[in-house]
């Protein structure tokens, strides 16, 4: 038998794992090359990885649910069709030598079952804490309850818990030693703020969040927890570049296929006073501040589930804004239809989130961690404006819009957030209505 196994593939520099949400065939089902085998899920994506090779599906080596480590096996295929008898027989065998184990580990639900009941299953939903998957899925797996969970000191950034946080903690539980630590911090810390318990009355609905849904859920509290936000304003006028986009908005369509939206306009202004001000470009970690040497600004979309995924511009500041339109309209057309890449969606540095292609006016964005600032984009709308002229100030029907940034006020003051959102506003504000594209 031509055995050829499918890998757990790399999904970014910063992700060692992921988890398997859905099998999209089965072991005996023929598949063709590029076929979809199974969808996978990270903290950041969905993915689906497909087949490299043509054949029959003989093994999958891992459930749905399970949270598996890049360049582990996931799966083989026959590449011969799977007819080969000394296969099945190997098999069969390996069914069989396994069955002494598989003995052993029933034992294990009657023992995990006396547990379950001196200890609550963990809900998440009851927790303030951030977790990664694989930390939820070790204490799912535990029968760890919350409150031990919010319990154990973690080691890793903002003091999380990391993977060797929780394994070192069930290491320790059966002497003792993680239930007097975790009671020592309990009364160390600041009175947590438990969510109140809400009922639901007759004739309501309730539907559970999606996965995405609460990811989004758990990121937007830990930021709130995370970052003490400041949020300022500014009116823009924006006349002049709506002037110039109406003008060359055809011809740049025609000549390059795309359209020319006004959040590549945006992003350059953005990316431009970044590096005016390069505090604001930067990451808070303990009491150390990381000024990052590169630009990416990623884009809030909303995808049609209603949820919302932000993919990166990478090097935003180097690009020119042919370029800049071009990446945009690929990375909002590709997130809409979920082919995003994992490393399309990190990295990012800044953020921009568009409150005006609802019709809004103005918003004040929460900060997309570990970033320090968000930049939020209103509305553009006709309104009179004092201006002045030469020959005195006069009112004109101007094209105005609202800009606002959140920021992390550990680190950005409210006099350089100013500056920066001021910068920002005048390179719009003085866009060469002149120029080509």
């Amino acid at each position: 038998m031509a055995a050829f196994e499918i890998f757990m593939p790399k999904l970014g520099e910063s992700i060692i794992e992921a988890t398997i949400t859905k099998w999209l065939v089965q072991e005996g089902d023929t598949i063709q090359e590029d076929d979809p085998v199974v969808e996978i899920a990270t903290d950041k994506v969905d993915s689906e990885i497909p087949s490299p090779v043509e054949g029959k599906v003989t093994k999958l080596n891992y459930s749905e649910g399970d949270v598996v480590a890049v360049g582990a096996v996931i799966a083989v295929v026959d590449m011969d069709g799977g007819d080969d008898t000394s296969g099945s027989g190997e098999s069969k065998t390996d069914s069989t030598s396994e069955k002494p184990s598989q003995g052993k580990t029933e034992e294990k639900p009657v023992v995990e079952e006396k547990h379950e009941k001196d200890s609550k299953p963990v809900d998440f939903s009851d927790s303030k804490k951030f977790y990664s998957p694989l930390v939820k899925s070790i204490a799912k797996k535990e029968n760890i309850s919350v409150q031990e969970l919010d319990g154990i000191t973690g080691s890793g950034k903002d003091g999380r818990v990391t993977k060797q946080d929780i394994l070192s903690y069930i290491g320790n539980r059966g002497d003792g030693k993680a239930q007097t630590a975790s009671a020592s911090s309990a009364s160390q810390s600041v009175r947590t703020i438990e969510t109140p318990s809400v009922s639901a009355g007759a004739g309501d609905e309730i539907v559970e969040m999606d996965r995405m849904r609460k990811l989004i859920a758990d990121h937007m509290v830990m930021s709130k927890h995370t970052s003490p936000h400041v949020t300022m304003f500014h009116e823009v006028d924006m006349t002049n570049v709506a002037i110039w986009r109406n003008k060359i908005k055809d011809t740049f369509q025609q000549r390059e296929g795309e359209k020319l939206t006004f959040t590549p306009i945006f992003m350059e202004a953005a990316a431009r006073a970044l590096r005016d001000f390069p505090l604001v470009n930067a990451s808070v970690n303990g009491y150390n501040i990381i000024k990052r040497k590169q630009v990416n600004i990623g884009m809030a979309t909303a995808l049609p589930s209603g949820n919302l995924i932000v993919p990166v511009i990478k090097n935003a500041d180097q690009k020119n804004l042919a370029g800049l339109a071009k990446d945009v309209n690929d990375l909002a057309n590709r997130a809409r239809a979920n082919k995003l890449n994992p490393d399309e969606i990190q990295g990012g540095t800044f953020t921009i989130t568009n409150f005006g292609q609802f019709g809004n006016l103005t918003g004040a964005p929460i900060i997309n961690q570990p970033q320090v600032a968000i930049l939020g984009i209103g509305t553009i709308t006709k309104k009179p404006v004092v201006v002045e002229t030469q020959q005195g100030d006069v009112i004109a029907i101007r094209q105005m819009m609202i800009l606002s940034l959140a920021f992390d006020h550990r680190i950005v003051d409210g006099a350089l957030g100013g500056m920066f959102l001021q910068k920002v506003a005048s390179y719009l504000e003085n866009f060469d209505t002149t120029r080509n594209i």
